[in-house]
């Protein structure tokens, strides 16, 4: 499958892992971001921000980070989904549209997908 995707795109897959973290003094995991980049593509799997320091902009940074390096490596466009009862407000704040929404994912409510341009 993958040999047939590089000979019909006519290039390859470049998909190369993205994380970035956030750290207290102490050494305590406050944040992270788990993603990956592929084709022109900035792919978040992943935005934690622990309790305590939600609210205090670590969550935009840790985007910032990861979208400055998906920069770096060519991207020109960043995707992720959330749900309704996760920060679907938070990634307008960040720049990202909503391009799709699929209900009764899981039963009772929303995933929503974002998109962005890295531009």
């Amino acid at each position: 499958m993958r040999a047939y995707n590089e000979a019909s795109l006519g290039r390859a897959y470049d998909r190369r892992d993205l994380v970035a973290a956030a750290r207290a003094p102490d050494g305590t995991l406050k944040g992270g971001l788990v993603g990956y980049t592929n084709w022109d593509w900035l792919y978040v799997d992943l935005l934690w921000v622990d309790e305590s320091t939600r609210g205090s902009g670590l969550g935009g940074r840790l985007l910032d980070a990861a979208e400055a390096e998906a920069r770096a490596r060519g991207c020109r466009w960043s995707r992720l989904y959330t749900y309704d009862f996760q920060a679907p407000g938070f990634y307008p704040k960040q720049g990202y549209e909503v391009w799709a929404e699929m209900e009764g994912y899981p039963p009772g409510h929303r995933q929503i997908w974002f998109r962005k341009a890295l531009g």
